[in-house]
């Protein structure tokens, strides 16, 4: 069989699967899921001895310290997983429910109502916990998925998606609801993106160019998880204590993360006493600096100046770049310039600078004194999610559920007939 016809096999395997999910009662649908976090936890060994193989091949590939954090799994963070599986088995199942209902003069009763989507595709690089969160979801909102990971996690990936699919089968789950394309060669993300006859939408996340070439492809939706250059600004009526707690969170807690700090723009007024307090802290937590002029004459041989293309930079590392802002005007000038519109925040008591901040900045999330780390589908309460959409159209921010579905009209009369 051709790379072409197994993909299509497994395109033909999930539109009959989806048929069967979008029925499938609420009640089933939370036993499955049950099922599936207990058998996360029972082959804990066989995923992690599978995760340990990827981590082995990637240091002899070279990857960096940040990218092997993506990629690396522990009893932790399985048993976070499986958790997060759990928590989306107690979320309420958004199939069905009623968005509106209307009586027209004529009688007829209209119901928008809610839907899955149907048969989705996901791509996916580095991060195994992707294959756990991209299919509950998607479980959970009655779509039928097909799971692309990339070359770094293809054991950590296949060990997952057998133990949510073996745990899920013995509580009901539809045969080929979760299927795992078992090759990592591009031309399966090539067949994928073509067959708008089997996927009613496909969701890229990872890198640009994997993003950029999904969309070049795909004939149908596609939903996009660009980079995530975020920022966040410093005002002059900033509580310092406050901001270095935020920004060493933003930047530091976990750095490989989309949502973490890339940018801080500081306001000019309170900029060398911030700088004073927030530069050997973030130097002690190992944090390159790529500062302006005046942050660098400041810390001679501590930072580096910044050039054009730092500002454009999506570390994903315990790098910052840095600049000090006239006021608030330039900081949301410069985030309109350099910004990904993924998660921007704001640190300042001055409630009308917030609002103008909230407002002005066209960001999927805009954070007034809190972290960017909070821009996360766990935090937000939808359980775990499919990605940070920084599209406008038709999810943005973290997807969860309710951004998995569609819905459609129903339309119910009595015999009324159009004059």
């Amino acid at each position: 069989m051709s790379s072409r016809e197994h993909m299509q096999q497994l395109g033909r395997q999930a539109l009959e699967a989806s048929r069967a999910l979008a029925v499938l009662p609420a009640e089933a649908k939370h036993g499955i899921l049950l099922a599936m976090a207990d058998c996360l936890l029972a082959r804990s060994a066989d995923i992690l001895a599978a995760n340990a193989r990827d981590l082995e091949d990637g240091r002899a590939k070279g990857l960096n310290e940040a990218m092997l954090d993506r990629l690396m799994l522990n009893p932790a963070r399985l048993a976070a997983m499986a958790q997060g599986v759990r928590e989306v088995a107690e979320l309420p199942d958004p199939v069905g429910e009623e968005l509106a209902a209307w009586e027209r003069p004529n009688g007829l009763k209209i119901r928008k109502v809610r839907v899955p989507i149907g048969v989705i595709g996901i791509i996916y690089e580095s991060r195994p916990n992707v294959t756990s969160d991209a299919a509950v979801l998607c479980l959970k909102s009655g779509n039928a998925t097909i799971l692309r990971g990339g070359s770094e996690a293809i054991h950590s990936n296949t060990a997952i998606a057998a133990a949510l699919q073996a745990g899920g089968e013995a509580a009901g789950l539809p045969p080929h609801s979760i299927q795992l394309v078992p090759t990592t060669d591009r031309e399966s993300v090539q067949h994928l993106a073509e067959m708008n006859q089997y996927l009613d939408l496909i969701i890229p996340r990872g890198g640009k160019g994997l993003i950029e070439t999904v969309v070049r492809l795909a004939r149908m939706p596609v939903i996009k998880h660009y980079e995530g250059i975020c920022h966040v600004y410093v005002d002059q009526s900033a509580d310092l204590a406050m901001a270095q707690r935020i920004l060493l969170n933003a930047k530091v807690q976990k750095p490989s993360a989309c949502n973490a700090a890339e940018t801080l723009l500081v306001h000019q007024a309170i900029a060398g006493d911030f700088y004073a307090q927030v530069v050997p802290a973030l130097r002690a937590a190992g944090v390159r600096i790529q500062g302006d002029a005046f942050l660098a004459n400041l810390f001679p041989g501590e930072v580096t100046l910044a050039t054009e293309a730092d500002y454009q930079t999506e570390y994903l590392d315990l790098a910052l770049s840095v600049k000090t802002v006239a006021g608030l005007d330039e900081a949301i000038d410069h985030i309109r310039a350099y910004g990904s519109r993924h998660s921007e925040a704001i640190v300042t008591e001055d409630a009308a600078a917030a609002e103008r901040f909230l407002n002005e900045i066209d960001s999927a999330v805009l954070l007034w004194n809190a972290s960017t780390r909070f821009n996360d589908g766990g935090e937000f309460g939808f359980g775990c999610e499919i990605g940070i959409s920084t599209d406008k159209l038709h999810a943005r921010g973290p997807m969860g559920l309710a951004e998995l579905t569609s819905y459609k009209y129903q339309v119910i009369g009595t015999g009324q007939v159009r004059a």
